[in-house]
């Protein structure tokens, strides 16, 4: 099913690239935008990993710098059966984590320098639990392809109002017109906000669903509720320089501080994902 899942957002996507492609030059903006979707499905499925790690300016660190974390990750890729993640921290003052990687043998899992300050163990042992379940159930690999697919589409829109602007859109001879200009300012507000909708949609169902099967891992969803609660609280405070089009890979909005993101949240409310929590019987 998750198989299933990643090739309709793939094809979603790519339609959509497709689309403003026409609406930039005709059929033969459509032909290089789809051979760019491609190229950019091929790179994000084969390097997810490598691409988040990046983007995020996450660096690997070592068992002797972080001990407790290795032991908490090793102690999760036990009991779950998965090979162990690779481990990294992420420069930022704010606590949060995320996953990344195509499948359970090519993925990582990276904790702000923030989050390892304030949580205790039991805390990190769920917040870790919840990446593992991303992990397993493919969702890091959706998500890393929708941030680079969702990125490039907000790029390319914005490429397309310069265009419009200093008239490098379709001309009259090619049924550009009035009709044409309609048209591609239609796609130009329309597509970022397609893009960043099925963004939403894949992230807030499987926020839900990696929090249930985290409490059921660490058979404590009392630790998880806890760590969100006190990341939702250093997600207001302390601001994360981080692309927008990564930041619903993190367990909490890395962006929650601003009043925009929080009103188009890739992330379920915390209140929510606590109720959730606190409902689980194990």
């Amino acid at each position: 099913m998750n198989n299933l899942k990643v090739v309709l957002f793939m094809s979603a996507l790519t339609v959509l690239l497709v689309l403003i492609g026409n609406a930039i030059n005709g059929s033969s903006g459509a032909m290089l935008f789809f051979i760019i979707a491609m190229g950019m499905n091929f790179f994000s499925y084969f390097f997810s990993d490598s691409l988040a790690i990046k983007m995020t300016r996450s660096r690997p660190v070592s068992e002797s710098e972080a001990p407790e974390l290795y032991a908490i990750v090793r102690g999760l890729s036990n009991r779950t059966g998965m090979p162990m993640p690779k481990v990294y921290i992420t420069p930022s003052a704010q606590p949060n984590a995320f996953a990344t990687g195509r499948n359970p043998s090519h993925a990582a899992v990276a904790v702000t320098e923030g989050l390892l300050r304030l949580l205790n163990r039991t805390e990190l042992e769920g917040v870790l639990a919840h990446e593992f379940s991303h992990i397993k159930n493919r969702d890091v690999l959706i998500g890393t392809i929708a941030a680079s697919l969702a990125g490039a589409i907000t790029m390319i829109a914005h490429i397309m109002q310069w265009g419009l602007i200093f008239g490098g859109m379709r001309d009259d001879d090619e049924g550009g017109g009035l009709i044409g200009v309609a048209a591609s300012l239609l796609m130009i507000i329309l597509a970022p906000l397609a893009a960043m909708l099925i963004q939403m949609a894949i992230s807030r169902s499987r926020e839900y669903e990696a929090d249930a099967t985290a409490a059921r891992i660490t058979g404590n969803p009392k630790g998880l509720a806890s760590a969100l609660l006190r990341l939702e609280s250093g997600a207001r405070q302390i601001p994360m320089q981080v692309n927008p089009a990564t930041s619903h890979l993190f367990i909490v909005n890395p962006l929650s501080g601003q009043t925009m993101a929080r009103l188009f949240s890739t992330h379920p409310p915390i209140q929510d994902r606590v109720k959730r929590l606190e409902q689980i019987r194990i």
